[in-house]
């Protein structure tokens, strides 16, 4: 089959054939329709985020498309199914291998090639902003990266639940984006600073940058706050006022969705079935939508990166096939 390989000595991405893989027990196999271009595959091109053990080596953490095989034991789907899928890697490719329990039923409303922008965001932003933080209906959440995917898919679910929701962004084309999905506040850090504009209002933050935004995060808590750190473009090493941190009983998490178990408690599986019962309605009723900034044929997987690490991407990017 074609997919996308990385050439360690350069960094960059070219076409290669590889064998097509074979689904496994409990697994099957998918025809790539699309895949999206996640932060983590810029990371991993540059050997700073390797796949675990066991997965892919191939980029790419989603993917939507027809179910082609199936593996052992494999019951409640069928060669022929329409489906998106959560991946530990290997979406670049015309094939794709994935656990039957971490596919998703192409959502209503949405084509085959949209859905591959789904199944990342959705089980990120669900993972963490609902079970991990515990988001209720009054509350106010504040997001990070507002015109990212993560942001965008977030900043609709969480009006979706009754949230007050901020966001930080950039530029004023990505306020704007924000504000028509419907974003309350939108803060451009280039002009403002959030943790000012929001001290001790905000009861949850779902953070991308990691050290440089830990100790404004703790001062833009609310009592009884809960901080989700899911990213690092920020640093790794930050100093953090923890008097500050008793005085709110604030709470600071952080996950990530890779490197989770396929199973048990908090596993992928139990997380995608969450987002099929509770999130995937959502797009039924038009609550929901996929934003996406471009797509892209699977051979220009080089300039889609350069795209999603742009100013002018909103939502994600996806390669097609």
């Amino acid at each position: 089959m074609r997919a996308i390989g990385v050439d360690e000595a350069t960094q960059n991405l070219r076409i290669i054939e590889t064998p097509t893989p074979q689904p496994g027990p409990g697994q099957v196999r998918i025809s790539v329709a699309a895949t999206a271009v996640n932060r983590a595959d810029l990371l991993q091109r540059r050997g700073l985020y390797p796949p675990p053990p066991g997965a892919s080596p191939i980029l790419g953490l989603e993917v939507s498309g027809t179910v082609d095989a199936l593996g052992p034991g494999v019951t409640d789907l069928g060669v022929g199914d329409e489906v998106c899928a959560l991946l530990a890697g290997g979406g670049y490719a015309q094939y794709a291998v994935a656990p039957a329990a971490h596919c998703l039923p192409i959502p209503e409303g949405v084509t085959l090639v949209d859905a591959a922008a789904l199944p990342e965001v959705a089980c990120t932003v669900y993972s963490n902003v609902l079970v991990e933080a515990g988001l209720q209906p009054g509350e106010t959440l504040l997001l990070h990266g507002g015109g990212s995917g993560i942001g965008t898919h977030a900043v609709q679910l969480g009006k979706a639940l009754g949230a007050t929701v901020a966001v930080t962004v950039g530029s004023e084309y990505k306020a704007q984006q924000c504000r028509d999905l419907g974003a309350d506040i939108v803060i451009n850090y280039r002009e403002q600073d959030f943790a000012e504009v929001l001290a001790g209002r905000v009861d949850v933050i779902l953070d991308i940058m990691g050290a440089r935004y830990l100790q404004a995060n703790v001062r833009a808590l609310a009592d009884r706050g809960r901080l989700v750190i899911i990213g690092l473009q920020g640093g790794i090493e930050g100093t953090l006022n923890i008097a500050a941190l008793l005085a709110k009983r604030g709470r600071i998490s952080a996950t990530n969705l890779r490197n989770r178990p396929d199973t048990g408690p908090r596993g992928k599986a139990e997380i995608v079935a969450a987002v099929r019962e509770n999130v995937w309605p959502l797009f039924a009723s038009g609550r929901l939508r996929p934003v996406i900034s471009q797509r892209l044929p699977l051979a220009d997987a080089g300039a889609a990166h350069d795209l999603l690490d742009s100013p002018e991407s909103v939502g994600k990017v996806l390669l097609t096939l």
